[in-house]
């Protein structure tokens, strides 16, 4: 027979939310009464931001990584397991080991599968042959290989799938940096650079896509939108793209290339998907604002696999964790449960080496800058030190520590006309 084990509060998930959260409940904690679980198989933790600056060369891998050991707080208890499904009519998680785990409060927070099947011929190719990704540590560093071995005449693809996505931005990010390197390198007016996004937009927030359109231009980089990566044929070095959108929908485009940005296509991991926990599309059935499930009232989600309308990304977390937090706290003492997420996420989008554009918006894609004053629709040097060196500082140093008190997001702001 299983065994059962029991904690007060479970967390499955031990990336950036299920850290942050564990970390500031401790934080919460004068007593040390509660008590607290981790389950989390991996014993590496990786600062997934960083990866389109390793990627272009900027930063190392080794730089992304930590100890899963070294960041779990005291006095919280790691279970180095993986979930493997959900009963939540007893309370309880079931562990690919074979034990159950029950709870008084659950928080779920898995983050998002890479679907590497998705895209015929991906899984076969990506990481040599010129098809490289930027959303795996281990094929971040063929990255920067590619990149280095461009020639005059070269193709290079960037692929973007369906939402959603971990950083929506990203695709385009190392699209960027690529046609930078290659203008800097004397050889960008004779290669050719492509952007193919299965969305019909270059970003969901109209106040930061009418910018990067204007970039993409300005870098020479052919957009084409409603464009999904569907087959790779790495000995041909040809990519299939199917049409989705438009005149042209279901039409197929091969193109040749020389290097291959594939994103793969994402989704909640199956065994969050096939549980009563998630709604149709897989995810974690949450309020948008308090985080708290539609049906059970003990559990709570957050991140990249909760059905929150959010770009995900780790600034989304960094806003949702003390939400998640105070409103288990609320339940532990009796009181009303908060709604206090209002859609925040922040994506710092390299546009070139030295410059970034932050775009940070809430619910609606109403751009909500943390830094009005530097024209938050606008690329920027000073943003690009601080997603380098400043972001990666307090992710380990303070989020991930626990720590809640950040600059607030301007809700008032309002973009200028024109």
């Amino acid at each position: 027979m299983a065994s059962t084990l029991h904690h007060q509060i479970v967390i499955v998930g031990g990336g950036a939310a299920g850290i942050t959260v564990a970390a500031e409940l401790q934080r919460h904690d004068h007593t040390d009464e509660l008590d607290i679980a981790i389950v989390e198989p991996s014993e590496v933790h990786y600062y997934q931001p960083a990866f389109t600056l390793v990627g272009a060369g900027e930063y190392s891998l080794k730089k992304t990584r930590r100890s899963e050991a070294h960041l779990i707080p005291s006095n919280v208890s790691w279970i180095k397991d993986a979930a493997s499904g959900f009963e939540p009519e007893a309370n309880t998680v079931l562990l690919a080991g074979g034990a159950r785990l029950t709870y008084d409060f659950l928080v779920v927070c898995p983050g998002l599968k890479l679907n590497w099947d998705g895209i015929k011929g991906l899984k076969e190719s990506v990481g040599r042959g010129g098809v490289c990704s930027n959303y795996s540590p281990d094929t971040v560093e063929y990255t920067w290989e590619c990149i280095q071995h461009l020639q005059r005449g070269a193709n290079a693809l960037f692929t973007q799938p369906a939402m959603p996505i971990k950083c929506p931005g990203a695709p385009q990010k190392i699209a960027y940096l690529t046609a930078d390197f290659l203008k800097r390198s004397g050889i960008r007016h004779s290669c050719n650079v492509r952007f193919l996004t299965q969305t019909p937009a270059i970003f969901g927030v109209p106040f930061y896509a009418k910018e990067l359109v204007k970039i993409a231009a300005a870098h020479g980089i052919d957009v084409h939108y409603n464009t999904n990566l569907i087959e790779i044929d790495a000995a041909g070095k040809t990519a299939t793209f199917e049409i989705v959108g438009g005149d042209k929908k279901g039409e197929k485009l091969s193109l040749p290339y020389d290097m291959l940005h594939v994103t793969p296509p994402q989704a909640a991991p199956d065994f969050l998907k096939n549980s009563p926990l998630a709604n149709a599309a897989g995810f974690t059935d949450v309020h948008a604002n308090s985080l708290q499930h539609v049906k059970y009232s003990n559990v709570f989600g957050l991140g990249d696999a909760a059905s929150t309308a959010n770009s995900k990304t780790a600034a989304a977390v960094r806003k949702q964790a003390p939400v998640v937090v105070r409103n288990i706290l609320h339940l532990i003492h009796g009181t009303k449960v908060e709604e206090a997420y209002d859609g925040y996420a922040s994506c710092p989008l390299t546009t070139a080496y030295g410059k970034c554009l932050t775009a940070e918006f809430i619910y609606g894609g109403k751009p909500t800058p943390t830094l009005p004053l530097l024209n938050p629709g606008k690329e920027h040097r000073t943003h690009w030190f601080i997603k380098k060196s400043g972001l990666p500082l307090m992710y380990w140093n303070y989020m991930l520590k626990g720590f809640e008190a950040f600059p607030g997001h301007n809700t008032k702001f309002q973009p200028p006309e024109g």
